[in-house]
């Protein structure tokens, strides 16, 4: 019997995990990014998790085998050299086995191991979870010390790299800031294998470039970075996903007996909640970034400023001016979620961070609109995601207004998106 269009689908979505799958880790895709990224892992995880429970907790596993002795968990791990990838492992000058970038990236672990751990059984789950909690509390622990010092509840992005949304316009205020002496000559790779029309431009990687060279040349010291690197700003993304993930990480302490870990936890929880004010634009009605350099506020909405229902915000107060803002956004486009309003001058549907829907991004995002009671919306940004995955395919990202696939194809978090959360045939998948 021939397979329906959605099986056909799900068996695209698997060999896509299977064909960048490494031997233990996975590649986001071929040639564009041929290393570990962090928090692609974690949602390639919960693809595996639908057709391989093993599989998906080795990539967890493998993932956390590059933390660093500080409790970090790098954005990339350089698990062997590949000179078609620009910045390798010696830009970096991290100095640690295996080589590895020198910041994070969203935390995301925490919640997709326990969304594995729930969708099996409490028998396969227990063992791989006692040993990897530790590590995802030493992670989080770094996280509030070193990108939190001085205890605001807002979580800092020091490098545009480090929040997984590299070029939004989210950091251009804080970027104009960063000087590029010193940068020197330098071929990127990436141009090669995606339409330079839809990646950063090359003053954006100049800055990017400048803010390693400072941390390379600080060591990577944590203490350095915060006190003078030159880019601190907090970030709507990272502050929502770790205040979600410290959640989801209490949870998985008392399903272990954990009990020790609890009030430091919900120490970090009754933080952020409070912290979150920082970011708070009455104005906007929004979530909106914090340069913690000048102290100024942003004013314009990225996609993940909707995932406060996600990190549990309950407040009506927030999230009736936010739903508004979403509604209104979500009535620009053919496709939602954008990564960046439609209504902002700044605004770009093709170009990476600056416009494009990103599926994990909305992935978080509807799940976050369904536990918090706002089911209409959700609808829309799942069918959304569907619609896109189903006609055009598993593309990095995806123009909002044509649908048109952008970046690179046979991507492995779009796929695992698919598998995951939106397949018809799911059964038992993690999440």
């Amino acid at each position: 019997m021939a397979m329906d269009k959605t099986e056909a689908l799900d068996a695209r979505a698997r060999d896509i995990l299977r064909e960048n799958d490494m031997g233990g880790f996975t590649i986001p895709t071929k040639g564009l990014y041929p290393y570990q990224f962090n928090w692609d892992s974690a949602f390639v995880a919960l693809g595996f998790a639908t057709f391989d429970r093993d599989r998906a907790w080795r990539e967890i596993e493998t993932l956390m085998g590059a933390q660093w002795p500080n409790g970090m968990v790098p954005h990339i791990v350089f698990r062997r050299n590949d000179p078609d990838y620009f910045p390798g492992p010696a830009v970096w000058g991290t100095e640690v086995e295996p080589p590895t970038s020198g910041h994070s990236q969203p935390p995301v672990a925490a919640s997709v191991v326990r969304w594995i751990h729930e969708s099996g059984t409490r028998e396969e789950g227990l063992p791989r979870l006692r040993a990897l909690f530790p590590k995802l509390l030493a992670w989080h622990r770094w996280f509030h010390a070193a990108r939190d010092p001085d205890g605001l509840g807002i979580i800092a992005v020091t490098h545009p790299w480090e929040s997984g949304r590299d070029n939004s316009p989210d950091w251009d205020t804080a970027m104009e800031a960063v000087s590029t002496d010193g940068v020197g000559d330098y071929t990127r790779r990436d141009t090669a294998h995606v339409d330079p029309a839809m990646r950063p431009g090359k003053l954006d990687y100049d800055r990017f470039l400048a803010i390693v060279k400072f941390g390379r040349e600080h060591g990577w010291d944590p203490g350095a970075i915060a006190g003078q690197g030159p880019f601190w700003v907090a970030g709507t993304g990272l502050t929502m996903i770790l205040l979600r993930a410290d959640r989801d990480l209490a949870a998985l302490a008392r399903e272990i007996g954990e009990e020790a870990a609890i009030p430091e936890i919900e120490g970090w929880i009754g933080r952020a909640e409070e912290g979150l004010d920082r970011l708070w634009n009455a104005e906007t009605g929004a979530y909106c970034v914090r340069d913690l350099r000048s102290g100024a506020l942003g004013s314009a909405i990225s996609s993940t400023a909707f995932l406060a229902p996600y990190a549990g915000i309950r407040d009506a107060a927030r999230l009736g001016p936010l739903m508004d803002n979403l509604r209104r956004i979500l009535g620009k486009v053919r496709y939602g979620v954008p990564s960046y309003d439609p209504d902002e001058r700044k605004f770009d549907s093709l170009r990476y961070w600056r416009g494009p829907v990103w599926a994990v991004v909305n992935s978080l995002i509807w799940r976050g609109l369904e536990e918090g009671g706002f089911g209409d919306l959700a609808e829309r940004v799942r069918g959304d995601t569907a619609a896109l995955l189903t006609e055009v395919g598993f593309y990095e990202y995806f123009c909002p207004v044509t649908g048109r696939g952008c970046g690179g194809d046979a991507f492995s978090w779009t796929a695992a998106t698919w598998l995951s959360g939106l397949s018809p045939n799911r059964a038992g998948a993690a999440g």
